[in-house]
């Protein structure tokens, strides 16, 4: 079968929720992908940053392999071997006392809700269905009803009301609007250190900081998603690193299993995480064993092959390459590590067109917010790649 004909079948039975761009992968290695005519591209998108490991690392892989041949599944009614090595290792990596595992991103992300409003209750005494939970415009947390009802993109909620109250939207990136918004019954502060969906935006220095001592000072949780900056995406363990800051509660995922299999996360301390009770929430194939030591392995190979600090290391420099590019097509180049973006002039005609020609080019990426191109290439990247995706960004980039 050739591209057009996966591309018929899929636009045939799959609901179109997704516009993906024209080509059909079937291999990875590494940061390099193969269609299914053979031809090579390089990887900028790494699944929305699930890949910062690379593509089929062998390691993870070989984990994988082994897990599965032993046990994949128990559900949470019976203990395994593989869940509280995951633990361990996770809390002591990132300095948390416990998790929460689970699947995807969504599902972190409501886990952290719901964590946030027990403690809003059980601790806090804020009155009983009343917690408000502040959230920032340009916002991307998942797609789950309660998620998209508190998202400022229209798109995302268009058909899909009523939502969950108890949210309160302020502008990202704007400490001045958070503390006017903390009422007595706010339980807590939801922010992504970096809004990777919402266009690459970078805060201003000092947002993270700032936010934080408000949330202390009010006696509000503050919760990080890292679900897209985590584990090594900007250059340090957690997006929030930059700053200096400790979230209460944190989300992960995506990279959390290399890009083999769905596994995500909540870390928080005792006080917050020690609330829930048998009954309280679960998940029949949230840290089963064959994510946990998929997921065990995963960790590894960030930390020995020190992918964390080659995205800072790769990130600089492909910033520094993308802002030397003199194109009348850009507006700014935004990034954190390896997570860019080029924000293109409202003149270009979208984004999407460049990512077409970059895909002629043998780079794959994808537009978001219609003049943004993004780039977030696997953390296993190196500068002779990165000089050839360079190449071919100009190139594009350059063309009327």
């Amino acid at each position: 079968m050739k591209t057009q004909d996966y591309i018929v079948l899929e636009d045939r039975y799959i609901a179109h929720i997704y516009k993906p761009l024209g080509v059909v992968l079937e291999r990875g290695e590494g940061v390099w992908v193969w269609d299914v005519e053979g031809k090579r591209y390089l990887d900028c998108l790494s699944a929305y940053s699930a890949l910062n490991q690379g593509h089929a690392h062998p390691r993870i892989h070989k984990a994988m392999v082994k897990q599965a041949a032993k046990l994949t599944l128990t559900g949470r009614a019976f203990r395994t071997d593989q869940l509280p090595l995951l633990a361990k290792e996770l809390c002591e990596l990132t300095g948390y006392e416990m998790m929460v595992p689970m699947n995807t991103g969504a599902e972190a992300v409501e886990t952290a809700l719901k964590a946030a409003r027990k403690w809003g209750y059980k601790l806090k005494g804020v009155p009983d269905g009343q917690a408000e939970i502040i959230t920032c415009a340009g916002n991307f947390h998942g797609r789950t009803i309660t998620i998209v009802g508190f998202s400022t993109e229209v798109q995302y909620k268009d058909g899909f009301g009523p939502f969950t109250p108890g949210f309160v939207t302020i502008p990202y990136g704007d400490a001045g609007a958070l503390e006017t918004a903390i009422t007595p019954n706010t339980v807590a502060f939801m922010v992504e250190p970096v809004q990777g969906e919402g266009g690459v935006i970078v805060p201003p220095e000092g947002y993270l900081r700032r936010a934080r001592e408000i949330c202390d000072r009010h006696n509000i949780l503050f919760i990080a998603d890292e679900i897209q900056t985590g584990l090594g995406r900007t250059g340090q363990l957690l997006g929030c690193d930059w700053e200096g800051v400790r979230a209460d509660l944190v989300t992960i995922g995506k990279a959390l299993s290399g890009g083999f299999y769905p596994v995500s996360a909540v870390l928080a301390d005792r006080p917050v995480l020690g609330l829930f009770r048998p009954g309280d929430h679960g998940s029949t194939f949230g840290g089963n064993p064959l994510a946990a030591a998929i997921a065990r392995e995963a960790l590894r190979v960030l930390v020995d092959e020190g992918l964390i600090e080659n995205a800072r290391l790769q990130g600089e420099y492909l910033q520094g390459g993308l802002e030397r590019i003199e194109s009348d097509h850009i507006a700014e180049v935004r990034s954190r590590g390896l997570l860019t973006g080029v924000e293109l002039k409202a003149s270009a005609g979208g984004a999407r067109r460049f990512a077409e020609a970059l895909r002629d080019e043998g780079v794959l990426c994808k537009e978001t917010h219609e003049n943004v191109l993004r780039f977030a290439p696997p953390l296993v990247i190196g500068r002779e790649d990165l000089d050839w995706a360079l190449e071919r960004i100009e190139k594009v980039l350059m063309q009327p």
